[in-house]
């Protein structure tokens, strides 16, 4: 008869399966959580207790686990106000309508009760665990009253986020914790990132399940795992480490013509534009060549650049002349000394193709490129 058991192997992965993961929180982070779960739903049930009557029960049991979620996970998309307060109470209505209008057998009512809970909740977007609970309770303490789901579910609900935004702000957690993605500062500057929100969407659809971490969070996660990526790749290394020295650079009045030569014939993008003690003043790129070549009078890039490029026999000339009238003043440096990790989002995130490098008194030792890069992230630290 063959051997039908499962391989030793799968069995074990399986049991590990089984095991609770680690948990990246200190001990001040647990104190925290603790004392605000406790505040919160002291607070709640006092002020529930004293703005009901006597004979109502003050607190609701679901509670506890919704403020597991307002003080543990003050981040999670399933602890937010609305979902707190939506959940639970809709989640009540839904639990009393199944005892008013289902006759059929305690427990058939009970799981229609908590399905529905979960339908109604998933259709209004406040998904919140405690309300299948809150449902649930409904059916098995027999509940017909639609005002229970008001006093005290939701007087109760609703005190525990009010307690919840004073806390979690007291104590450095944002809450309510913005669900969309952030707008830029005014005036701030702004880099492209690393991924768009159609790009996040896409791998969010792909991953079909509901997913207990807001969405900013998750970007700055993965934004931060990647910094950290380069860094162990990239060891120590320093700007000074991978960067090509000596520099072919230009002054702001060299001539157009003997710049674009010099372009073409080392086949780099870009030249650092110096004064005489090797300080950077500005960069000229292929780029700034093609733009300045737009203006002039002739048919094809070929011809207009042609038509830039030479030079105007007039003492006063309306075409720029030389590197000084089309380079870019702006320009991003960084220090010898700095760490390649550090640099890495300015490749992959600002569109940089190159980046001055600079030394003692700010003058330029060398140009750290795409090229450069690429050979440091291929062979390590």
């Amino acid at each position: 008869m063959p051997d039908t058991s499962p391989p030793p192997d799968r069995v074990l992965a399986w049991l590990n399966a089984l095991r609770p993961a680690p948990q990246a929180v200190n001990a001040r982070e647990r104190l925290r959580v603790v004392l605000g779960a406790g505040l919160g739903l002291l607070l709640a049930g006092a002020f529930s207790h004293a703005a009901m009557a006597p004979a109502l029960p003050w607190l609701v049991a679901p509670l506890g686990a919704s403020a597991v979620l307002v003080f543990g996970l003050p981040a999670s998309p399933l602890a937010q106000p609305w979902a707190v307060v939506g959940g639970n109470t809709l989640s009540a209505l839904v639990g009393i309508a199944c005892m008013q209008w289902l006759p059929l057998p305690p427990l058939v009512v009970a799981a229609v009760a908590v399905a529905g809970a979960i339908a109604v909740m998933f259709l209004l977007r406040c998904l919140h665990p405690p309300g299948g609970a809150a449902g649930l309770l409904m059916v098995l303490t027999a509940t017909h009253d639609w005002h229970f789901a008001f006093l005290p579910v939701a007087l109760n609900s609703l005190l525990l986020v009010l307690a919840g935004m004073a806390y979690n702000t007291l104590t450095g957690r944002r809450y309510p914790h913005s669900q969309q993605p952030h707008a830029p500062a005014l005036g701030a500057s702004i880099a492209p990132p690393r991924f768009g929100d159609a790009e996040l969407d896409a791998v969010l659809a792909r991953y079909n399940q509901v997913l207990d971490v807001p969405r900013d969070d998750l970007a700055d996660l993965l934004h931060e795992a990647e910094l950290l990526s380069y860094g162990k790749r990239l060891g120590r290394l320093r700007c000074a480490d991978i960067m090509s020295s000596p520099v072919i650079t230009v002054e702001f009045g060299t001539p157009l013509a003997e710049a674009w030569t010099l372009l073409q014939r080392h086949g780099i993008k870009a030249l650092p534009v110096v004064d005489r003690v090797q300080r950077i003043v500005g960069i000229v790129t292929r780029a700034d060549f093609m733009r300045a070549a737009e203006g002039q009078q002739r048919e094809g890039l070929a011809g207009r650049l042609q038509a830039l490029l030479k030079p105007s026999p007039a003492t006063h000339s309306i075409k720029p002349e030389v590197v000084g009238q089309i380079m870019s003043r702006q320009v991003r440096v960084a220090s010898a000394e700095r760490a390649i990790a550090e640099l890495v989002p300015l490749f992959s995130d600002t569109g940089h193709h190159h980046i001055p490098i600079v030394g003692e008194q700010a003058r330029l030792v060398g140009i750290l490129t795409q090229s450069d890069l690429v050979k440091a992230l291929g062979h390590g630290p």
